[in-house]
């Protein structure tokens, strides 16, 4: 059984920002149940990290960190959590602050990360065949590993969550804190500066991003953020590899946070709607449509379009539920709207787990009208509960969600393509008028399955990868290109 080491900067159920958190927390699982692999994790130990888990660790040993002139420790410690072994990097000057982005050393703080995982690799239990990196927080890894004097015998994957952050730095830390020859620098700088993720992209054996649209997008200059040169250089060895969901925790009969559990019957989840609407002050009315929102709201989500919209919409008999934080004018703008409407749409700024299942149960239909979306969870989420995807023809939507056709009586939601919002109010207004139409409706709620996205179809494409990669004797196309170029 080959072993693999994840180095991810979070993972339930230990901390979680977003889908990352998901996707590390829940894919090592999906692997080992393949038989091919065995898959260890390892994460920084912020603050964040209770004492629930903390007292539950047992050091391993301390390694010494240089960065440029000055010298850190790097404690090492393990937990194994349901057969999935866990390590922590710890350092309190780093990662003993509230919260786990957002400062302004987030570059230094991730290049420490990255060497103190370099430095910590003999004293792990099971020596790694694959290092799989993700996003930009760790894949300076795999580039460290790459050119240091000794290269470790082992290969690599990245994956990328999301191309918009890179972990951009002045191309002084090429010397001050990554401290490489000189003649590795082509390999970590991109358009002036140090960029942590072109250097994972660069010097990765295999990178995989979490759709197939998503892929093939990336390359391009509008969704490629900068990068696509690299990308467009490194197609032979990308490829897309669909995100799954925890198909048993996110599964309405026996959902806990469910006032009335239900699996494929109406009736259940309109008894979760009359709930909902109880419970956020919503006129109680089981045949109103119920329209959800839950994200972080941010202009990638092309929330700026629908509250273009929301205030005509607004004037059908509708309801509309928004649940999540994110940038000051989207919560404004949601606030003022259900000020306005407050008969028929109701606003909670909170990231509340329990509501947000309940939101699931009770809501007919889910709006994600992306401006690029890697992947998404929430959509995958909702078809669990039975409730239709209005989504943006974009990245992991598209491949996930079939627009409904009357004619075939397929698909199991609603998409437009263009990002305009006249395009998704028209899309709002049909997915209205199926629904009111007992006999389309009926055959649209029919399709409503999420059982095809479990994590072990994704499991099953990252083990085939794995072993694909070595199995090369080989070098890889990327190792060849380089060695043409030098």
């Amino acid at each position: 059984m080959k072993q693999v080491l994840f180095a991810a900067s979070e993972a339930t159920p230990f901390i979680k920002t977003g889908g990352l958190g998901d996707v590390a927390g829940s894919l090592p699982h999906a692997l080992n149940q393949t038989k091919e692999v065995e898959v260890a994790v390892v994460l920084p130990l912020y603050r964040d990290i209770g004492t629930e888990w903390r007292k539950k660790l047992e050091p391993i040993r301390t390694v010494p960190v240089r960065l440029g002139w000055r010298y850190h420790e790097a404690r090492l410690l393990t937990y194994v959590h349901q057969g999935i072994r866990f390590y922590f990097i710890e350092n309190d000057f780093y990662f003993g602050r509230e919260g786990i982005y957002g400062y302004l050393d987030d570059g230094e703080r991730f290049v420490f990360y990255n060497k103190a995982i370099e430095q910590a690799l003999p004293y792990f239990f099971k020596k790694p065949d694959i290092i799989h990196a993700h996003d930009w927080q760790t894949s300076l890894l795999l580039a460290l590993l790459k050119t240091a004097d000794r290269p470790l015998p082992v290969r690599s994957v990245l994956t990328i969550h999301n191309l918009q952050f890179q972990g951009k730095m002045h191309h002084d830390a090429f010397d001050q804190l990554i401290e490489r020859p000189l003649k590795h620098f082509d390999g970590f700088e991109w358009d002036g500066m140090i960029n942590l993720l072109k250097a994972g992209l660069f010097h990765a054996d295999q990178i995989t991003t979490v759709s197939p649209s998503y892929a093939e997008e990336i390359k391009t200059s509008y969704y490629g953020e900068g990068l696509h040169p690299v990308l467009n250089d490194r197609a032979y060895d990308l490829t897309g590899i669909l995100n799954g969901i925890d198909t048993e925790s996110y599964n309405p009969s026996n959902d806990k946070a469910l006032p009335v559990p239900y699996q494929n019957e109406r009736e259940g989840k309109l008894a979760n709607k009359t709930h909902i609407q109880e419970l956020l002050g919503l006129p109680v009315n089981k045949d109103l449509p119920l329209y959800l929102v839950i994200s972080r709201l941010t202009d990638q989500k092309g929330f700026h379009l629908l509250t273009r919209i929301a205030g005509e919409f607004l004037q059908n008999d509708v309801q509309l539920v928004v649940l999540g934080t994110g940038e000051e004018v989207f919560e404004s703008a949601f606030q003022g709207l259900a000020d306005a409407y407050s008969e028929n749409m109701a606003v909670r700024l909170a990231f509340d787990e329990t509501l947000a299942r309940k939101l699931y149960a009770g809501a007919d239909f889910f709006i994600m009208p992306s401006k690029f979306e890697p992947c998404g969870l929430a959509q995958l989420i909702a078809l669990q509960y039975k409730t239709a995807p209005i989504v943006r023809e974009t990245g992991g939507l598209r491949d996930t969600i079939q627009p409904y056709n009357e004619y075939e009586g397929s698909g199991n939601g609603f998409s437009f393509n263009h990002f305009n919002a006249h395009e998704l109010l028209h899309v709002l207004l049909y997915s209205l008028e199926v629904y009111n139409d007992p006999e389309r409706f009926n055959t649209l709620y029919t399709n409503l399955t999420g059982e095809a996205f479990s994590w072990q179809a994704s499991a099953n494409a990252y083990a085939s990868l794995y072993l694909h990669a070595l199995a090369q004797d080989q070098p890889s196309l990327h190792e060849v290109r380089k060695g043409r170029n030098a």
